[in-house]
């Protein structure tokens, strides 16, 4: 949702999203220029319900190539900031509700359209309602090129503080150099990364990884540096837990302060999400591609995503969920465009698996 006029977007969507599911719908401000819309087609209570998510927020316009916030069609691609992450998937969204409410479709089941801010960012929007909505199951309709995505990794983010004595630079015996300590550090979770957590490898995901995202220390050229800052990135498998990512930390700092009595450093994770793994023996996958099947006349690939989605806010309290939307190229990039047969393809394939899945 743009920062810019996030209310003003939020109104609009609210008012066609009460229109497209002739049903009450209801935004909810989070922070400013952080709101939710929820709509809700109504069943008549004897079918499974169905969560249907995807973020408004976008990444910023800076330099792109094409106007960012006028979208053009050319060539049968949509161009435009967010066309493809994720305003194919959320026009998905409106004219599957679309569909059913217009064609009177009797469905057994709810189904429960979440419009989330804040992806892009912290997530408080899928976050939040995740706490408020359950169904029995989900599909976050971010673009997969019309692949149903099962797996995503998780992420922690730490900051390592590593701590020298400030002294005259003409005076070494009295000083302790924080950002050539610090170095120990960097070499150490490099030699972690390539020679441990690369020999762990996902049939989907491939293998974890760590790495150092942003470091900042010192005071002036003069001066022995008594501190510096370290953040750093560990994605995460199905499977691994922060408890071990804490432990991994750990080993890597005590096994350099056992031979460096001068090394101190503490750490701190200040953020992480989980991953996210849903089985193939799950309901709503088999749905999804039994329509996909009929729809298409192919069987679609299984994947997992490179990076992290909504969909394990999802998962955490127990709703099935699934990546599913259409197709294109230049996420977050100068140039951005989804495929708009893709979108009417993924149309299609939601409204057949709300359907079999609902009923």
């Amino acid at each position: 949702m743009s920062v810019l006029n996030g209310e003003n977007i939020a109104v609009k969507l609210w008012l066609r999203v009460k229109k497209v599911t002739k049903q009450k719908a209801h935004y909810r401000e989070l922070d400013p220029n952080r709101m939710n819309v929820v709509g809700i087609i109504k069943g008549k209570g004897n079918g499974r319900s169905l969560i249907l998510n995807g973020h408004t927020d976008t990444v910023d316009i800076k330099g792109m190539e094409i106007e960012p916030l006028n979208p053009k069609l050319r060539d049968g691609k949509v161009y435009g900031r967010g066309s493809l992450d994720m305003k194919g998937g959320l026009t998905a969204m409106m004219m599957v509700a679309d569909v059913i409410t217009t064609s009177k479709l009797k469905l057994n089941g709810d189904v429960v359209l979440q419009f989330v801010a804040d992806e892009e960012y912290a997530s408080i929007g899928t976050e939040t309602l995740a706490k408020e909505y359950t169904a029995d199951a989900a599909i976050v309709c971010e673009p997969t090129d019309l692949k149903i995505a099962i797996a995503h990794k998780g992420f922690v983010w730490a900051k390592i503080e590593v701590y020298g004595k400030a002294a005259h630079g003409g005076r070494p015996d009295e000083g302790i150099d924080a950002i050539t300590k610090a170095g120990k550090f960097l070499v150490a979770l490099e030699d972690y990364g390539n020679n441990i957590l690369s020999k762990n490898n996902h049939l989907l995901l491939g293998t974890p990884s760590v790495h150092a995202s942003l470091i900042s220390g010192g005071r002036e050229m003069s001066t022995y540096p008594d501190y510096c800052k370290i953040d750093i990135e560990r994605r995460m498998l199905p499977g691994e837990t922060l408890n071990a990512v804490k432990a991994e930390i750990d080993t890597i700092i005590n096994n350099i302060s056992e031979k460096d009595k001068d090394f101190k450093a503490i750490y701190d994770i200040f953020f992480h999400r989980h991953p996210l793994e849903t089985s193939t023996k799950e309901a709503i996958y088999k749905s999804l591609l039994a329509s996909y099947k009929k729809i298409v006349g192919k069987k679609p690939d299984t994947i997992g995503l490179s990076g992290w989605g909504d969909s394990a806010l999802l998962s955490e309290v127990g709703i099935p969920t699934l990546n599913f939307g259409p197709g294109g190229s230049g996420l977050h990039s100068s140039i951005e465009y989804v495929d708009f047969q893709s979108v009417l393809d993924t149309i299609a394939i939601l409204t057949d698996t709300i359907i079999n899945f609902c009923n």
